[in-house]
This record gives structure tokens, C-alpha cells and sequence, in this order.
């Protein structure tokens, strides 16, 4: 997931440059055209979006504390059911208790796997050394708290989403907060509700055209360029060669999001336990290979938590850094995870919300904190100690955790683009299925209006390639959070419900009245 450049928020990641430069070209001039056209809008709309409320000698950005805040709420109200529930949550994984015939397009494993990647992406990789570096090796310890806090949002919104779902006459699915938003505001009258369902789906389509989707396109494309020799020596540095590749990466797109959800769910589902391999893989290694600086590591992340010597703001403003990266990271609150999940095959909607759970554990607790360890781990061959309690940016934040890799084994960084690329494809294809369900909102669910909208979202993926969009991608980042407004103010308004389905469904299992489903009838493929 992508996040705003330090220029306008300086607790944000930068973003990052794309490799090639077309040195004054067309591209370039239309670049700083659109730029500086909507510099004034971006700036203007981040600053409300993006405010940052004082505490004392400290600031915490606002949105930031509402989406810390509701976690920490959902997981007081519901006792800590994502530390509860884990056994039953690794069953409903493994469709235990749901079958193939029951309603719905993917099964639970799908479902997780297709969230996941949507919000695994740069972010987990550059974003959190970044934060490790501004905040010290303890913002760790505060990312790692708020990820397991998360949890219980993404229960609660994702147990809301398959609940209030519409499963349609030929099958498929329409879910999510275009369906419990409704339902939370009709209260205040249909005005209201109907202005909040279309300022959360336009603001959707806003990030997921560019954010989700562009800037996805723009990293691989840049990530490409390294590869083969970086920019000014790379084949493909050219403004003719990032449009071929646009080309070639939006065919590979629409190639599998012409299938719908459960086309992006098979793809989803191969490719996340891959990458996740990959990347966890090489931590792993560099980790091994540096066994030795582990207890010291472990010791300077509970001090720098703490303690937080000659880091700015001292262990309050490392708490920051740590929350912020991961309420940016696993995307809990905004609502976007859940309109995937509700195209889940289960008769019980808070089925979903115990498999939803899992996604910021294995987003924010396993990958990001996999990254922050492999970088303080291996301080002593890179310079990470020199860093620390500076601003770096995105592209310094890939070459800190690229030098942590080839610490290893030089050359070993080449696997850290092999991981970009995968991350940023797979968020690409499930950002698609959100903002296409946004987009049938607000025009209506027709074969053409979702042809013309694949279509539409491989003309950006082209786009994404060709041109860095940076003051228009930071508008984009305020939309999402503009998402998570509403949509946590309706998690807060129909939690009672989400409580009857605990409640319901953890007796059914207990009493036997909910059995397990045999092998051969699960919904596992």
C-alpha cells in the first residue's frame, strides 16, 4: 500500500521516484503539467485529510488515532477474540466447517489470500524501513501491537461484509461496505446514507485507479529498470520502452481480472503462498546468517520501544512511527478487505470475520516485522546505525533493506525485486475487484459497465508505467482514508449485530449444531 510523500506530511513515506528520467521529453513535460496543476487540490484536501492533532509537545496524525482508537475499542468489546481464536480461525482456513455448495464464489482461503495481496505491497518493504529508521529499531515493538490490534477491526468490518452481502441470481456476490453502510446510516435518514455510500465508493475508485493500481505499475516498472542495469545503462529506460512495458503488465492483468473475483482468487491464492515464501524465505536467511547480532537486536528494539535515546519525540514519537506504519500497512478500518471477503462461500458471515483476522498478522506481524528484523539484525553491514532518527525516503528505505539482504550474499537483492514485483502484480489484480464493486455501485451492475471499467483500469496501469502522478497520487491517499471514516463510524453503529453472530456461531459449534463438513464436501479449491 502506498503512502503520501514527506513533502507535504513529513511523517509519511516519500514517494518514490520512478528510475528512468525522460529527460525533458513529452512524458516529462506532461508529468510536471499534471503535477503542478493538481498541487493546490492535493495539498489542500491532504492537509484535512492527513491533520495532525497535538498532544502536548506531540502530534499524532488524526486519522491515524481514529483507526488505533477503533481497534483498540473492537478488541476491549469483543475480549481479545483475535488472540481467542486462532484455532478456529486456522480450521475455517481449511473449510472445516463450510461446503462447496453454500452461496457465495470463493472459498476462505481465497478470500484471505486475494486480501492479502492487496495490501501486501512496497510499503512492507521500504515503508517499514523507513519507520524503523525515523523511529529506531522500537518502532517495531508499536507496529507490531497495533497489527495485532487490527486484527479485530478486520473481524468486525469483514464479519459485517458477508452479513449484509447480495448474493445475485447467477451466483455472484456484491458485498461489503456498499451493503452495511446503508444499513448503519439509514438511521439519519436515506440522504445521508445514500451520500455516504457514494463518497466512500468514489473515494475507492480514486485510490484504486491510481494508488492501487498506477503507482503499483510505476514501482514494477522501476524495479525492471534496476534489474537490468538501473537508469541511463537499462534497455528498458526509455519513455518507448515504459509504455511497452505497460502494455505487456496490463495484458497480464486483464488477462485475469476478465474472470471476475473467482478468476482473481485462483491467481491469488497460487501467488501469495509464493511470494510470501520468497520474501520470508530470504529474511529467514539473512536472519540465520546473522545469528549471532539476534539477542542484541531483540534487546535494542525493547529498549529503542521505551526508551528511544536521541530519536525525535523519544518513545512517545517512536510509538507514532510504529502505529502509523501499521495502520498504512494492513489497511484495517478502510474497508476495502471486506468487499472481497464477502464473496466467501460460507452460510455464517462471522465465519469470514475469524478468517479476516489472520490477514494483519500476516501482513503487519509476520512480513513487516520480518523486514524490520532482517534490517536491524544486519546493522553492522549496511548503515542503518548511521540513519537512524533521520528522514530517508522510499527509494533509500528499498536500498536499506536491499544492503540487509546482500549481507547474506551479494547479489542476494535481486530477490528483493523479484518480491516487489510480485507484491505490487498481486495488489494490482485485487485492486481491481474493489474498485470495479465501487464502480457497479454508482452506475449499476451490467456486463458493459464492468467491460468498460477492465478496460479502463489496464489504461491506467499504462499510464502507471509512463508517468509519476505524485501530487495526484497523494490526493489519492486521502481518499482512502476518507474511506475509513465512514466506514469505522459504521462498524461503531452495528457492532451489537456483529456480537449476535459471535455469540450465535460459537454456540452452534460448541452444541454440535454447526458440525464440520467431510473432506469431499469442503469448500478447499
Amino acid at each position: 500500500m502506498r503512502m503520501n510523500p514527506v513533502e507535504v506530511h513529513p511523517w509519511l513515506v516519500p514517494l518514490a521516484e520512478k528510475a528512468s528520467d525522460s529527460g525533458g521529453g513529452w512524458i516529462a513535460h506532461l508529468e510536471e503539467a499534471i503535477n503542478s496543476g493538481f498541487d493546490p487540490i492535493a495539498t489542500a484536501v491532504t492537509s484535512v485529510v492527513f491533520w495532525k492533532l497535538p498532544l502536548g509537545v506531540y502530534s499524532f496524525p488524526a486519522i491515524v488515532l481514529w483507526l488505533v482508537v477503533a481497534a483498540a475499542v473492537f478488541t476491549v468489546y469483543f475480549r481479545g477474540i483475535q488472540f481467542r481464536s486462532m484455532r478456529v480461525s486456522l480450521d475455517l482456513v481449511r473449510g472445516k466447517y463450510s461446503r462447496a455448495s453454500d452461496p457465495g464464489e470463493v472459498t476462505h482461503f481465497q478470500a484471505l489470500a486475494s486480501a492479502v495481496s492487496g495490501t501486501v505491497g512496497l510499503g512492507n518493504i521500504a515503508g517499514v524501513a523507513v519507520a524503523v529508521t525515523v523511529g529506531g529499531p522500537g518502532a517495531m515493538f508499536w507496529m507490531v501491537l497495533a497489527g495485532l490490534l487490527g486484527m479485530c477491526t478486520k473481524f468486525v468490518e469483514c464479519t459485517l461484509g458477508v452479513k449484509y452481502r447480495e448474493v445475485h441470481d447467477d451466483g455472484t456476490v456484491s458485498g461489503g461496505p456498499f451493503r452495511y453502510l446503508p444499513v448503519a446510516f439509514e438511521r439519519f435518514g436515506p440522504v445521508v446514507s445514500k451520500i455516504a455510500v457514494g463518497i466512500f465508493a468514489v473515494a475507492l475508485i480514486l485510490f484504486g485507479a491510481l494508488g492501487g493500481n498506477a503507482f503499483q505499475s510505476n514501482q514494477t516498472y522501476a524495479q525492471a529498470v534496476n534489474v537490468t542495469g538501473g537508469a541511463g545503462e537499462s534497455f528498458l529506460d526509455s519513455d518507448l520502452m515504459s509504455f511497452v512495458f505497460g502494455l505487456v503488465l496490463a495484458g497480464l492483468v486483464g488477462v485475469v481480472i476478465i474472470g471476475g473475483v473467482s478468476s482473481i482468487a485462483k491467481v491469488t491464492s497460487k501467488l501469495v503462498p509464493i511470494m510470501a515464501f520468497i520474501y520470508i524465505g530470504a529474511c529467514l536467511l539473512v536472519i540465520g546468517f546473522n545469528v549471532t547480532a539476534v539477542p542484541e537486536a531483540v534487546a535494542r528494539i525493547l529498549a529503542g520501544a521505551f526508551g528511544a535515546d536521541g530519536i525525535t519525540g523519544g518513545a512517545i514519537g517512536v510509538l507514532i512511527v510504529g502505529f502509523q506504519r501499521a495502520a498504512f500497512s494492513n489497511e484495517a478500518g478502510v474497508g476495502s478487505a471486506p468487499i472481497v471477503h464477502s464473496a466467501v462461500k460460507t452460510k455464517h458471515p462471522v465465519s469470514e470475520g475469524f478468517v479476516a483476522l489472520l490477514e494483519p498478522f500476516i501482513d503487519t506481524v509476520v512480513i513487516c516485522s520480518m523486514t524490520a528484523l532482517t534490517i536491524v539484525i544486519a546493522a553492522d553491514g549496511t548503515n542503518y546505525d548511521e540513519l537512524i532518527g533521520s528522514e530517508i525516503s522510499n527509494d533509500n528505505g528499498v536500498t536499506l533493506t536491499s544492503d540487509s539482504f546482500d549481507t547474506f550474499l551479494p547479489g542476494f537483492d535481486n530477490v528483493l525485486a523479484v518480491a516487489v514485483a510480485l507484491f505490487a502484480f498481486s495488489t494490482l489484480i485485487t485492486w481491481s475487484y474493489y474498485t470495479m464493486r465501487a464502480w457497479t455501485t454508482l452506475v449499476g451492475k451490467t456486463r458493459f459497465n464492468e467491460n468498460f471499467f477492465k478496460v479502463m483500469f489496464c489504461v491506467f496501469t499504462v499510464l502507471g508505467a509512463v508517468v509519476d502522478l505524485g501530487s495526484v497520487l497523494d490526493f489519492a491517499d486521502a481518499m482512502l482514508f476518507v474511506c475509513a471514516v465512514f466506514n469505522l463510524l459504521a462498524c461503531y453503529i452495528l457492532l451489537p449485530k456483529v456480537k449476535e453472530e459471535v455469540v450465535s456461531f460459537l454456540r452452534g459449534i460448541r452444541e454440535g449444531e454447526i458440525a464440520e463438513v467431510p473432506v469431499e464436501e469442503r469448500a478447499t479449491t
